[in-house]
């Protein structure tokens, strides 16, 4: 969900224009991000709350010469903490998820080209007498 599909979301249930839901975003973002910027903490009861943390100074590398050292400055940073209602609402919804069948996961199917057990041996002992890395080897099983 975007700020457009918030703002229409919040249009829908409040019986307002989009305009106005608009309006409501761009105003709630106003005020936490200054409520942020003076370091003060956004606690919206149930939900979460909305903090600023200032990073603090450290040393890094700079990309461009992975030699040098850089000093990387103290930031303030935004940070969100979930509230219980919150956290709890996800959980009902995982657990509603967990009754319905589980979708298959493409990673788990075998491809079809790979080596049936029989060659995959064949292919082990094979690789055990060559010392070529693994990464450099092709992925198909040797051909006599």
């Amino acid at each position: 969900m975007n700020k457009a599909d918030l703002a229409g979301s919040l249009a829908e249930r409040l019986g307002i224009t989009k305009k106005q839901g608009e309006d409501v975003v761009d105003a709630f973002q106003a005020i936490v991000t200054d409520a942020l910027c003076e370091q003060e903490d956004v606690t919206i009861a149930g939900f979460g709350t909305f903090s600023s943390r200032i990073r603090s100074a450290r040393m890094g590398v700079n990309p461009q010469k992975p030699s040098e050292r850089i000093r990387i400055p103290a930031v303030l940073v935004p940070k969100f903490k979930a509230g219980k209602a919150l956290k709890d609402a996800l959980k009902a919804a995982q657990k509603s998820d967990d009754s319905a069948p589980p979708k298959p996961d493409p990673t788990d199917q075998v491809p079809q080209d790979a080596p049936r057990p029989e060659e995959a041996d064949v292919t082990r002992a094979q690789r055990a007498q060559d010392n070529t890395p693994d990464h450099m080897r092709a992925t198909r099983p040797f051909q006599e």
